[in-house]
């Protein structure tokens, strides 16, 4: 204590005192900022417990099921009409399977409008 009021009184500082200062400076920063992630952490969890709590876990998604729930779809019929534009009915075929393995989704369950070869320039 004496020290820091040893610094205040004098009109320059040694290379130590400033030294000290600076340590203390950058220490009080920190913990500021340690407390600020910790804060923001704590709140985010709470927003997202909340929000969770409001939508309910009854909601299905409606990427991954266009169907409504509780409805199968057999394996063997699938969602609307396809318009192939340049496109031969295997690269079609592939190309939906591709999108299907990607995206996670049943192929039955996903319903194409087109498909359409788009020229090189």
């Amino acid at each position: 204590m004496d020290m820091l009021l040893a610094i205040w009184k004098s009109e320059t500082m040694t290379v130590p005192e400033s030294l000290g200062v600076a340590v203390v400076g950058i220490l009080i920063v920190l913990a500021e900022l340690a407390f600020l992630a910790v804060f923001i952490i704590i709140l985010s969890k709470l927003i997202g417990f909340f929000t969770s709590k409001k939508k309910g876990a009854s909601q299905p998604d409606p990427i991954a099921s266009p169907v409504p729930a509780g409805v199968p779809l057999p394996d063997t019929r699938s969602e609307g009409t396809l318009d192939l534009i340049n496109v031969d009915e295997p690269t079609a075929a592939a190309i939906m399977a591709i999108v299907s393995n990607e995206s996670g989704i049943p192929l039955n369950r996903l319903s194409f409008k087109s498909i359409k070869l788009l020229e090189d320039k």
